[in-house]
């Protein structure tokens, strides 16, 4: 009995769920000169997928501009499937909010920076994230907006 109660954290797949590259103002804009400025905004969502087993998600959006005309647009989600059993309530959002994703971000790093250096750019390279100050910010504001819940939170970030 004691066996069904130990901690089962186990990586069952790592996959990219979906990923774009969009150019809608190629070929003329790929002849300006002016500098361009890149936004970056990325998120974290979980969800259920059977008992025991969740979906982790973590999305980048890149945006890269010449004044206000987009160079090109990328966006891609990378996602994992976690076998997670026997682990308190209370810590399974950090679980799903912090490790889930230190795992999974990796691979989208390379994905993104594979598929803009693909449509003809220099790659962007994802600056390496501290999810765990991203999960107790992102706490800290839904403490702050609503009473806690026994959900499991989902984390968004710009």
């Amino acid at each position: 009995m004691a066996e069904q109660q130990d901690p089962i954290f186990q990586i069952q797949r790592v996959y990219l769920k979906e990923a774009s590259l969009e150019q809608p103002n190629s070929p003329a804009i790929l002849l300006e000169q002016d500098a361009s400025t890149v936004e970056i905004q990325l998120g974290v969502n979980a969800v259920p997928v059977a008992e025991g087993v969740f979906e982790v998600m973590v999305t980048a959006t890149v945006q890269t501009k010449i004044k206000d005309k987009t160079v090109f647009l990328v966006e891609a989600t990378q996602a994992g499937i976690f076998e997670i059993r026997n682990i308190p309530q209370d810590q399974m959002g950090q679980v799903m909010g912090i490790a889930c994703p230190q795992i999974v971000y990796p691979y989208l790093r390379g994905n993104v920076a594979d598929l803009v250096q693909r449509g003809g750019f220099p790659p962007v390279h994802l600056s390496e994230i501290n999810f765990q100050a991203m999960y107790e910010q992102q706490q800290a504001a839904a403490t702050a907006a609503v009473p806690a819940s026994d959900e499991i939170p989902a984390i968004v970030t710009q």
